[in-house]
């Protein structure tokens, strides 16, 4: 991680009822900048069963709301280092939905294989105190 920011998000009204609800995943989702916009993509918000036919799409593409000189200090670092800009959480601030957005950098290669190691090491160990 290394840098946060928080932004605002454009939410249909089931959607927000959902998100109330706690019905939200933030598994596979991150962001990109297309024309000019950031935009939220993967992010899966349930479907809100009380809304019937006004229901929205769970997994729709939602624009984020961020300042022009954010988007291009942002985002364009992101898309310059290589960096990745990943939600790490919504949450509801003075009533409205905001998203926070991390600057990430992936793992090398070396690092995947000591952290596959450190979590294969964790469940032996694991296992061998269910064992005793």
């Amino acid at each position: 991680m290394l840098d946060t920011l928080e932004c605002g998000i454009v939410l249909r009204g089931s959607e927000v009822k959902s998100l109330r609800a706690g019905k939200v995943s933030l598994a596979e989702s991150y962001a990109r900048v297309k024309e000019g916009e950031v935009w939220l993509l993967g992010c899966d918000i349930a479907e809100y069963v009380q809304a019937n036919q006004f229901n929205h799409e769970p997994r729709r593409p939602r624009k984020l709301l961020m300042h022009r000189r954010e988007i291009q200090r942002f985002a364009s670092r992101a898309f310059q280092q290589g960096l990745t800009l990943v939600p790490l959480k919504i949450y509801f601030n003075r009533g409205r939905a905001k998203v926070l957005l991390g600057i990430c950098q992936g793992r090398k290669h070396h690092d995947k294989r000591e952290a596959m190691k450190k979590a294969e090491a964790k469940r032996e160990m694991a296992r061998a105190m269910r064992r005793k």
